[in-house]
């Protein structure tokens, strides 16, 4: 952990936090600016929960591969011939450099792109070029590094922690039945379009706005038209949230639904950084990632799975409705909140509560804080 941030900093981040929301204080200001906070985040929750990586159809064939970079470590999963699905650090046991480029592929082995290492798919050393002329080298002795990885919901998640439960126990179950229930077509959809940002915020600024639709009525006047805002319920759970609601009765002014199959809002909160939302419209999941890049800065990912590669019409117009109205509002709402926090007049705030859990209750940022508030507590203890 960085000197900067001692025991006592990562104590006042929480002064005031009450693991009862309607009498609680959120988290202070200091945790959305200082680097330093940022830097005990990538160590104690990023590399240590399950991170969202794809669909699994871009795995189903023996050979398939997926890269990425789950902060500053870069991995990729790959099916192998034997039809497991294993993942590895993306790095070459000889010199460290990446074995496989680019974002997705297929391929017979893994040849590290360098001096030509060759790895088979289960990560095993095959090959080393001329390593015979070396003095006390066992290639049987040398494979790729591995990486926990999980299929989810027909979704692929890895976990840089070699000691994190599965996914599927720490969510015990009932995020499973969830998403499932509500999307039975999981399995067949295919990715159709994927909408990226970046926000001049920090990461948790943008969850804690995902995580409550309080804002909603003044914010985001069409949404409050798309869905019955009176059906609209937040329930918490240990690492994740659902957000449900009902898809409005009359015509909207988001875009249109006519002829829809799926007639709910669904949407959950996967601790730290992953949403999974099901719209109203045709068969459809959504996966939307928030990744912090700096202490000020978030990369936003947005993933459309339809029934077809294609979007149809209707289904464009969802995709806009998101890309050209209601992310332009959410971006305006947490660049202005982080300007907020660099000013001496804010500190910490609280959290508005609904006893009944409804849509324009905050305590599922209450329990978001929560989990963060524990990753410094860890982060402490380990300096």
């Amino acid at each position: 952990m960085s000197e900067r941030l001692t025991r006592e900093r990562l104590a006042g981040a929480g002064a005031g936090y009450d693991p009862v929301a309607t009498r609680s204080a959120s988290i202070g200001a200091d945790c959305y600016v200082d680097p330093a906070f940022l830097e005990v985040e990538r160590a104690e929750i990023f590399r240590r929960s399950w991170q969202f990586l794809c669909h699994e159809e871009k795995l189903r064939e023996p050979g398939s591969y997926v890269t990425a970079r789950i902060q500053d470590r870069g991995v990729v999963a790959v099916r192998g011939e034997d039809g497991a699905l294993r993942a590895f650090y993306n790095v070459c046991k000889h010199r460290g450099h990446e074995v496989l480029a680019g974002v997705a592929g297929r391929t017979r082995q893994i040849t590290c792109p360098y001096h030509g290492w060759v790895y088979a798919l289960d990560g095993r050393l095959h090959r080393a070029r001329h390593s015979d002329r070396i003095e006390n080298f066992d290639p049987s002795a040398i494979s790729l590094t591995p990486v926990q990885v999980e299929v989810f919901c027909h979704l692929v998640f890895v976990n840089l922690d070699g000691e994190a439960p599965p996914l599927a126990d720490q969510t015990e179950g009932g995020l499973a039945r969830e998403v499932m229930g509500y999307a039975p077509d999981l399995a067949s959809l295919t990715f159709a379009h994927r909408l990226t940002y970046t926000v001049r915020a920090n990461w948790k600024a943008v969850v804690d706005n995902f995580l409550e639709c309080y804002h909603c009525p003044v914010a985001h006047r069409d949404f409050v038209s798309l869905v019955e805002m009176d059906t609209y319920r937040v329930t918490t759970h240990g690492t994740w949230s659902s957000h449900m609601a009902k898809a409005g009765r009359a015509e909207n002014s988001a875009y249109g639904v006519g002829g829809a199959s799926v007639t709910d809002h669904a949407v959950w909160y996967l601790w730290p950084n992953t949403a999974l939302m099901r719209y109203p419209g045709r068969g459809n999941f959504m996966v939307w990632r928030f990744v912090p890049v700096e202490p000020e800065e978030t990369y936003e990912e947005f993933d459309f799975f339809f029934e077809s590669e294609t979007p149809a019409e209707a289904e464009m117009e969802a995709i806009r409705y998101i890309d050209e109205v209601l992310q332009p509002e959410d971006i305006g709402l947490v660049e202005s909140v982080q300007r907020g926090m660099r000013t001496p007049a804010f500190e910490r705030g609280r959290y508005v509560v609904d006893p009944e859990g409804s849509g324009l209750s905050e305590h599922a940022v209450h329990h978001f804080h929560g989990m963060v508030l524990a990753a410094y507590r860890r982060g402490a203890g380990a300096s």
